[in-house]
């Protein structure tokens, strides 16, 4: 598992709410083509985090605890486990494309949203790839049998850096 992360300019404000980023395009652009596309094209997901205010920090509003997050975790990776108990997969992101096509079958409106997706947004063959099996994999989180559009809709939203520059 590779995790990292990157300012998205060379000033580090470019698209904070409160900060002025100083940065031109052409800087903004220079910077994140040092971005190996290839490379970026095989990480999942592209999330783009805004800084964290102190009402958020200080927050005692309740949200889902780490033990329920956990069951849905565990939930998941048990559906996962037997999807591939005749492989000799563990996960989703293990699918080579042959089992993509068997496990991550969308309907027609769904197909439409990544056709869409791939066309306008530039996405890659393996970027397709990709959104389905994180669609699939968030499926799972929720309990849900099929892919849903909804489900693909979020996977697209995981490829930020695919589309933004």
């Amino acid at each position: 598992m590779l995790v990292c992360a990157l300012n998205p300019c060379p000033c580090g404000y470019y698209s904070d709410f409160k900060k002025s980023c100083h940065c031109t395009p052409i800087k903004i652009a220079n910077y994140m083509s040092k971005i190996s596309g290839p490379l970026l094209d095989r990480i999942d997901f592209h999330i783009e985090i805004p800084a964290v205010g102190y009402k958020e920090i200080s927050s005692e509003e309740n949200s889902e605890s780490s033990s329920e997050i956990k069951k849905r975790v565990e939930n998941a990776r048990d559906i996962q486990r037997k999807r591939f108990s005749k492989n000799t997969l563990f996960t989703n992101s293990q699918m080579p494309h042959k089992l993509i096509k068997k496990y991550c079958a969308i309907d027609q409106d769904a197909k439409e949203l990544l056709k869409i997706a791939v066309n306008e947004l530039g996405f890659s063959a393996r970027a397709h790839d990709k959104i389905l099996k994180v669609a699939r994999t968030i499926a799972d989180l929720s309990n849900y049998k099929n892919i849903l559009t909804d489900h693909i809709s979020e996977a697209i939203q995981y490829r930020g850096l695919d589309r933004k520059y």
